[in-house]
């Protein structure tokens, strides 16, 4: 990571660090008697490890000078890391939470590990940790291989990639502490979000800089979701958390909107930001590595780009319809190749839950499944299915590829990480749409008085069971990761030092030439 970098790009790193340190010291004491002061104390931490950690790399070899020629991978690989990392830590938090719901005394008599703190925690972390890191890492990586061209700036991807982590940090450990907004998905105080407005349009701005220095004339459609998912998800939170602080010091704030304004603009954030986190940026890993692992070209770029402005505009399932249909021809790859199956499932789970999204707005299906965890069922379908799969499928088929090695550590561990997420998934919708039908009848069923023939403690005590195989349901999926990060951790581990880098280069092709790999 820092042999990467010039001597001059070290010394400037320093000075970066020096500045976030004494940055997070000021904060410390202007907000002691705060949880903000708390936060200032942890940024001044890791700015001050991060610097002891340029200064023992400080005189390795300065990078050849024809480091320019080749991609630039080391944020990528991180990114997959930290992705890794966060979906362990996520998911184990949920899991705990799910549990929590059937046996509501694992608090442990605690104020940090009550249902109210933890749940955020959870969200934060497989949302923003596991599934935000990985599309900055795979964004980068796909970026720069279809645009032949170099990511903009040494430092610059270092800075989206910590700085967006340090955000998830400062998140976590915030809710914690009692720290939130009450916002759905958008829980952090107002330092965090403005943390996140520097980062995300410095992200910004490095996507458009490498686009704009491109070797490819065409701007692969991949580009365009990773692009709207960037772009889109900046204005909404930067309007979704316009605050007024009760002071510099504090971290408590307010919204700048009140009532049911707020609760629009919250919900206007809330549900696009499903629509451009959650799935245009992640239609944007599925348009590169699903035909890249499946050897087949698209079924139809024309379809795909109708989809993309579909999304902009409406859901539509035309992107499910053409990542099937890409699988013609290959279908004997999905039974042998589990990392090419994870990203077929996830296509069938975007398919599905889209469409069921738009099933439970018809006001008939509405009033009953509305306030019922058929809800929890379906955004698990999407969290879950589409998500999580194509994320494991992407990151699967990237690390050989940047690390430089034929195949994964074990690929029986990739096979039974399929089959373990498969199961946990199916297991935790199942119980969710039953327990949701189960509530929503309970809940409208009068007796012949005309009263309520069950009362709302009758319905949660019928949840009880559908609760516990929820909570084993994320227990399989936990398993699933876990193995998944074991699996990654020791493909990393036994690649030679001596991989070759040549094979690395974003310059032009002559015609004819074949691809270099993951192209």
């Amino acid at each position: 990571m820092i042999a990467q970098l010039t001597r001059s790009e070290r010394q400037l790193a320093l000075v970066m660090l020096v500045i976030t340190a004494v940055f997070g010291l000021v904060v410390a004491i202007v907000g002691r008697n705060d949880p903000l002061g708390i936060h200032g104390a942890l940024v001044a931490l890791l700015a001050i490890v991060a610097t002891f950690r340029v200064i023992t790399d400080y005189y390795q070899p300065e990078p050849n000078e024809d480091r320019s020629r080749h991609y630039y991978d080391d944020p990528t690989k991180v990114g997959i890391v930290l992705a890794m990392a966060w979906a362990v830590f996520g998911m184990f938090v949920g899991d705990w939470v799910a549990w929590l719901l059937a046996y509501p005394d694992l608090t442990f008599d605690a104020a940090w590990s009550s249902f109210g703190r933890l749940r955020p925690v959870h969200t934060t972390g497989v949302i923003f940790g596991f599934g935000g890191n990985g599309l900055i890492a795979t964004s980068f990586y796909v970026m720069q291989r279809t645009s032949r061209a170099r990511l903009a700036g040494q430092l610059t991807p270092w800075f989206v990639l910590f700085g967006y982590n340090l955000f998830c940090i400062i998140a976590v450990t915030g809710y914690m502490m009692g720290v939130t907004q009450s916002k759905e998905y958008a829980e952090p105080e107002w330092y965090a979000d403005v943390l996140l407005v520097i980062v995300w349009v410095t992200y910004l701005v490095l996507y458009l800089q490498t686009l704009a220095r491109r070797k490819e004339p065409h701007i692969y459609v991949a580009n365009w979701y990773y692009l709207a998912f960037i772009l889109v998800v900046a204005m909404l939170h930067i309007v979704n958390n316009l605050a007024i602080p009760v002071s510099l010091g504090h971290s408590k704030s307010y919204s700048a909107f009140s009532g049911v304004q707020d609760a629009m603009t919250q919900w206007w954030y809330g549900h696009n930001a499903v629509a451009f986190f959650l799935t245009a940026g992640f239609l944007g890993m599925m348009y590169y590595f699903l035909p890249k692992q499946a050897g087949r070209p698209l079924f139809s770029y024309r379809l795909s780009i109708i989809s993309f402005w579909g999304i902009t505009f409406l859901y539509m399932w035309a992107s499910a319809a053409n990542a099937l249909l890409t699988l013609n021809g290959a279908w004997d790859k999905v039974r042998d190749d589990a990392t090419l199956r994870f990203m077929m499932v996830a296509a069938v789970f975007y398919g599905l839950t889209t469409f069921e999204g738009s099933f439970m707005a018809i006001r008939p299906v509405n009033s009953l499944s509305h306030y019922t965890d058929w809800t929890v069922g379906h955004v698990h379908a999407g969290a879950l299915g589409w998500v999580a799969m194509i994320t494991f499928g992407s990151i699967y088929a990237s690390v050989p590829w940047l690390w430089k090695c034929k195949t994964m550590y074990s690929p029986r561990l990739v096979e039974a990480h399929f089959w373990f997420a498969v199961a946990g998934t199916i297991i935790y919708v199942f119980a969710m749409w039953n327990s949701g039908i189960v509530q929503g009848l309970m809940w409208r069923t009068y007796s012949e008085s005309g009263t309520l023939t069950y009362s709302f403690i009758d319905s949660l005590i019928a949840m009880h069971p559908y609760y516990i195989a929820r909570a084993v349901g994320g227990l399989l999926f936990l398993i699933g990761a876990v193995i998944g990060a074991y699996n990654i951790w020791m493909t990393i581990r036994m690649v030679s030092q001596t991989a070759d880098e040549l094979a690395d280069r974003p310059e032009l092709l002559p015609a004819g030439a074949a691809l270099q790999q993951a192209e």
